[in-house]
C-alpha cells in the first residue's frame, strides 16, 4: 500500500516537473546552507586550534604591563623583565620544559640589493624548544656563541626567500641596522598564524647579541615557558604568578604589573567562540529551510485545489480519507526528501570549495548531514500535513460538482 502511495506521488511530481523543482529548491538551498556554514565552522575550528599549537605545546607567555587597573587601562609604569628573571622562573617553578626570555624589535635586514622589513628576535638555544620550532638547515646557535652574544642568526623562512630567493643562505652575510649577521640555519616553515600573522617572517639572534648591538639595554621583553607533558599548565601559571609576585615585591594588595597567558585557555576561548558562531550560522540557514517548507505546503494546496475532482472520484469509489491523506502526505516529503539529497550533495561540494579557497581543513560532519535530511524530511510531515488533511476531508459530492 505505502509502495503504491509512492509511485502515486512520483507521477504527480513528474507530471508537473517545473513546479516541482521550483518547490524543492527552496529545500535545497536551505540544507544546503546548512551544511556549508557547520562544515566551514568545523574547519574553522580546528584551524584555530591548529594554528596557535603551532605556537607551542603546553606554551606560557610571561608579558610585563598586562594587568588592568580597577579604574581601567593598561598599566605602563611596570620595570621591564631581566634575564635572572627567566632563570628565577627556570629554577624556581617545576614540570618545565624549557623557558626562553624573548626580546622583539622591528628592522629592516639586508643582503646585497636585497632588503625587508621583519621583527627580530633574540632569545636563547631554548627558545626552539618552548615553540616547539626545528632547523631544518644548518645549526642552532653554539652555547659559546649565545654566551659571547656572537653576530649569528638563523632566518624564517620567509625572510629567506625573500633575501635570497634560489641563492644558498648558509654562511652567508646579511646586515640589520650597522652590524653584520653571519647566517647559521633555517627554520622550518610554520606558514601564516590564525591572526593573521607570517609566523616565518623574522630573524632569530642570540638575546645577549641583542641587547648589545639592537637593543642597547639588558632588558627582556617576554619570558616564554613551555610545560612537560602532563603537568597542569594552571598550576605552572600560578606558579608563575607567585614567584614573580614575590620578585617584583608586589604586596597582597597590589595589583599584577604583568600578566601570564595560557594558550590553552586562548585555545578555549577561540573554539568556543567559532563554536557558538558556527551554531549561530547555522540556526540562520536553517530559516531557509522553513521557507522551504512553507513553499511546499503553498504547492501542496494548489494541487488540491487542480485535483478536487479526482479527490473526489477516489472517495466516492471507495477511497478512505486516511489513504488520500497518506498520498498527498507522501508526495510532500518526497519533494522534501529529495530537495534533502540534492541539498546534502550541493552543501557538500560548496564546503569542500569553500575550505579549499579558505586554505582550512574540510572536516566531514555526518551528524549534520544526517540531521539535515531527517529535518527536510520533517519539514515535508510538518508542512505538507495541512494540504493532505483538506483533501483528506473534502465532501465526495462537493468535489464532483469543482469545476
Amino acid at each position: 500500500m505505502l509502495i503504491e502511495t509512492y509511485l502515486l506521488a512520483q507521477r504527480e511530481i513528474r507530471r508537473n516537473v517545473l513546479r516541482s523543482s521550483l518547490t524543492v529548491l527552496g529545500i535545497v538551498i536551505g540544507v544546503a546552507a546548512v551544511i556549508v556554514m557547520v562544515t566551514l565552522g568545523g574547519g574553522a575550528t580546528a584551524k584555530v586550534t591548529d594554528d596557535i599549537a603551532k605556537l607551542g605545546s603546553n606554551l606560557l607567555q610571561v608579558r610585563v604591563g598586562q594587568a588592568f587597573r580597577r579604574t581601567g587601562g593598561v598599566r605602563s609604569d611596570a620595570p621591564a623583565f631581566k634575564m635572572e628573571d627567566a632563570t628565577a622562573i627556570a629554577q624556581g617553578v617545576s614540570g618545565l620544559k624549557a623557558v626562553a626570555p624573548v626580546s622583539i624589535k622591528p628592522m629592516q635586514v639586508i643582503f646585497g640589493s636585497a632588503n625587508k622589513s621583519t621583527s627580530i628576535t633574540g632569545s636563547t638555544l631554548e627558545y626552539l624548544d618552548v615553540r616547539d620550532w626545528n632547523v631544518v638547515r644548518g645549526r642552532s646557535f653554539a652555547e659559546n656563541e649565545e654566551r659571547s652574544g656572537q653576530s649569528v642568526c638563523l632566518l624564517g623562512e620567509t625572510v629567506r626567500k625573500t633575501l635570497f630567493g634560489k641563492q644558498e643562505s648558509l654562511g652567508q652575510n646579511i646586515r640589520m641596522g650597522k652590524t653584520s649577521f653571519r647566517v647559521v640555519g633555517v627554520l622550518e616553515a610554520k606558514g601564516q598564524s590564525s591572526f593573521g600573522t607570517d609566523q616565518d617572517d623574522f630573524v632569530l639572534i642570540p638575546i645577549r647579541t641583542f641587547q648589545r648591538r639592537i637593543a642597547g639595554n639588558t632588558d627582556v621583553g617576554s619570558i616564554i615557558v613551555s610545560a612537560l607533558d602532563g603537568v597542569s599548565t594552571q598550576k605552572v601559571k600560578a606558579d608563575i604568578e607567585t614567584l614573580m609576585r614575590a620578585r617584583r615585591n608586589l604586596g597582597g594588595v597590589q595589583e599584577d604589573d604583568f600578566n601570564v597567558h595560557d594558550m590553552k585557555e586562548i585555545i578555549d576561548t577561540m573554539t568556543n567562540t567559532t563554536k557558538v558562531l558556527t551554531a549561530l550560522l547555522g540556526a540562520v540557514a536553517a530559516v531557509s529551510l522553513l521557507v522551504g517548507g512553507i513553499g511546499i505546503m503553498n504547492i501542496m494546496l494548489v494541487s488540491v485545489t487542480e485535483r478536487t475532482r479526482e479527490i473526489g472520484t477516489r472517495l466516492a469509489i471507495g477511497a478512505r480519507e486516511r489513504q488520500v491523506l497518506m498520498q498527498f502526505l507522501v508526495e510532500a516529503v518526497a519533494l522534501a526528501s529529495f530537495g534533502g539529497l540534492i541539498g546534502i550533495a550541493v552543501g557538500l561540494g560548496m564546503a569542500a570549495l569553500g575550505a579549499r579557497l579558505l586554505q582550512m581543513p574540510f572536516i566531514l560532519n555526518t551528524g549534520i548531514v544526517v540531521a539535515s535530511f531527517l529535518f527536510s524530511g520533517a519539514v515535508g510531515i510538518v508542512f505538507g500535513y495541512f494540504p493532505a488533511r483538506k483533501a483528506a476531508r473534502l465532501d465526495p459530492i462537493e468535489a464532483l460538482r469543482y469545476e
